[in-house]
């Protein structure tokens, strides 16, 4: 959520960062401000009505003792209990247009971010040289298959296109990569979370996903409860809640959290000819990585997590480069975000294997997470960042057509043989 108070002293300026996302939101600004104003309004008039009505009820008595007419003043008061029950109903008529127009807002862009959308992201730097072979290579998915790594076929008997099962050697490499993940977080400092993997609302709307986004998410219905929840499609949703409604002290930041868990996406995309196997699913695992800051030290951590995915991927023996992405290719919640791209070299092109981004203050706003500095009388709100740490998804993928060799067999990457039982070669 952003900061009304920006808003409202500088609207222009509102207006023409958010259209460097593509978001014209003008119209919806001008309410807001509008909205504001009014929401003001009522309330300065109601506590004037307020302390105008226990100033009447006070010579009620008063009156009564002398043995006066109360009758005056008792419609003098009811007329006051009337107007101050009136500007309730519009208070929260008013404010809750206000709070769905600033919950549907998305975050500004930071100012050196290029406007519009993906054609305009920049590559930063690249790693490595892409991948040659000296014969005819094979693409991932008839590689899993042939090697016994993917069932394709049984998952979607399971549940339908867009979901697989890994096997034997292939369940074995998935569980290699998220240790080896798991135990380079570890081993910088971050505290590893298990976090539910069934999500109430307010944990989407914390992150920026609700409510524009509620229907590219997993519903879950529960006859005993209203309530709504959900899968969550990243832990992202859950960590951001982490400290909702929080407040912690300077001396506690920054956290640094990660967590593994599977991720649901209802909408997988569009199948292209090239897109077969696990490249796009609605299931896949992740291991995330999220952050907690002061704003002063949200930029440094933004940098330690690019570093951090780069560094996994390159561990992993993968040509890859990393772009940053124009202001339209971010998403509503994210002030700024670079992707690390590996070559999956059936796919003829970078695929993302990992997104990092810095919420800034948006998403701490909106699930109230702050925090106060020592000596300071008020609070402060907290900066959020999140980054994949990694998704295997396409990882995996890349790595059997990587490393494949002309017999077929696929070279298990050093960094992964410990979690393999010393397996360095899949036959």
């Amino acid at each position: 959520m952003l900061d009304i108070k920006l808003i409202r002293d500088n609207p222009d300026t509102i207006k023409q960062s958010l259209l460097k996302k593509g978001a014209d939101c003008s119209a919806d600004i001008d309410r807001i401000i509008s909205l504001d104003l009014r929401r003001r309004e009522i309330i300065a008039a109601s506590e004037a009505d307020k302390a105008e009505q226990n100033r009447v009820s006070k010579q009620i008595p008063e009156i009564k003792k002398s043995g006066g007419d109360a009758s005056e003043v008792l419609a003098r008061l009811n007329a006051l209990k009337d107007k101050v029950k009136d500007a309730e109903t519009e208070l929260r008529a008013v404010g809750d247009e206000y709070n769905d127009l600033m919950l549907k807002l998305p975050n500004t862009p930071d100012d050196d971010l290029s406007p519009g959308g993906k054609e305009n992201n920049e590559p930063l730097r690249y790693y490595g040289e892409p991948h040659k072979f000296d014969f005819e290579p094979h693409n991932h998915y008839d590689l899993c298959t042939k090697l016994g790594l993917i069932d394709y076929q049984r998952g979607v008997k399971l549940a339908g296109s867009g979901f697989w099962i890994y096997r034997g050697l292939g369940a074995r490499l998935e569980w290699a990569l998220l240790n080896f993940f798991i135990d380079t977080h570890l081993a910088d400092g971050y505290e590893l979370l298990f976090v539910p993997h069934m999500l109430e609302y307010q944990c989407g709307l914390t992150a920026g996903q609700f409510p524009k986004f509620t229907d590219e998410v997993y519903k879950i219905s529960n006859p005993t409860d209203d309530r709504m929840h959900y899968m969550l499609p990243t832990a992202e949703a859950a960590l951001a809640s982490l400290h909702r409604e929080e407040i912690l002290t300077e001396a506690e930041l920054p956290k640094k959290y990660i967590s593994y868990t599977p991720c649901f996406r209802r909408e997988a995309g569009t199948y292209g000819s090239d897109e077969r196997g696990m490249v796009r699913g609605h299931q896949f695992n992740k291991v995330e990585m999220f952050q907690f800051t002061t704003p002063e030290g949200s930029s440094n951590a933004f940098d330690e997590l690019v570093g951090k995915a780069e560094a996994l991927v390159a561990a992993l023996g993968f040509h890859f480069r990393t772009v940053k992405l124009a202001a339209g290719d971010c998403s509503a919640s994210m002030a700024r975000t670079y992707d690390i791209e590996i070559q999956i070299p059936s796919m003829n092109g970078y695929k993302e294997v990992s997104s990092v981004s810095n919420a800034r203050d948006y998403q701490a706003r909106r699930g109230a997470a702050r925090f106060k500095r020592e000596g300071a009388g008020k609070t402060e709100f907290m900066h959020t960042l999140n980054g994949s740490g990694l998704a295997t998804s396409r990882i995996l993928p890349a790595l059997v057509e990587q490393n494949q060799q002309k017999d077929g067999s696929v070279v298990v990457p050093e960094v992964l043989r410990k979690y393999m039982g010393g397996i360095e070669v899949i036959k």
